[in-house]
């Protein structure tokens, strides 16, 4: 068993929102971060995931603090560096610079909550 946590991440995989349904009914949420790719049906799969998570969990609750975190590019290397097991952050100091604002980002944000 888990200690008191400060911050669970869990990589959850878009869909049909099965898996949000089930953690929403487990844990306690008190926020979510979404990410998505541009792709229409990525975008939409998010949205409905936000929407979900809204109704679920987060009932009274507007969405607030909706914005975009970060914008990572599409590039074949960092799905290269995944499938070889190198963080792409090691590698490309774009990359990295690109995660280091996306976490500037995100961590005030839980120290708000």
């Amino acid at each position: 068993r888990w200690g008191p946590l400060d911050v669970l991440v869990i990589d959850m995989p878009p869909g049909t929102g099965d898996t949000q349904l089930s953690v929403t009914q487990e844990i306690p949420i008190q926020g979510v971060v979404l990410v998505t790719t541009p792709q229409s049906v990525a975008v939409a799969d998010c949205i409905k995931g936000a929407e979900m998570f809204r109704k679920e969990k987060l009932k009274g609750e507007a969405l607030r603090d909706v914005r975009i975190l970060g914008e990572l590019p599409i590039k074949p290397e960092i799905s290269e560096n995944c499938d070889s097991g190198t963080p792409s952050v090691i590698l490309d100091s774009d990359i990295s610079d690109i995660f280091d604002q996306i976490v500037d980002s995100v961590v005030p944000f839980l120290e708000l909550h």
